[in-house]
């Protein structure tokens, strides 16, 4: 599932423990195992600037990127263990509040695209 988040909370995107505290969050809601401690690390300048979360599961990852520039937001939930995609979308609005979400699905193996 690929997220694009427009108008995000500001201070939100540029709080590392709230990102951090997002990705226990969505591991736990849509039933995942984390693998370690999420890597939470701010860098880049100009409009590529903002914090990046990658964090390991036991069934693939869940890597986002947040810009600053425009507040913007980009997550990425790649497992190969199904999930609610409203789940997602859920824990999202809790811990950014964008004002608009993009969302797709990719099924694995086949060819559907949601």
């Amino acid at each position: 599932m690929i997220l694009d988040l427009k108008r995000c909370q500001p201070q939100f995107i540029r709080c590392p423990d709230r990102i951090t505290n997002f990705s226990g969050a969505l591991v736990k809601k849509i039933d995942m195992v984390a693998f370690g401690n999420p890597w939470v690390q701010h860098f880049g300048s100009g409009d590529k600037a903002g914090f990046t979360l990658v964090q390991l599961i036991e069934t693939s990852n869940i890597i986002a990127h947040y810009a600053e520039h425009d507040n913007s937001a980009y997550i990425d939930v790649f497992s190969c263990k199904s999930f609610k995609e409203a789940d997602v979308e859920a824990v999202v609005r809790e811990y950014f509040e964008p004002e608009e979400i993009r969302s797709r699905l990719f099924l694995r193996g086949g060819n559907e695209l949601r």
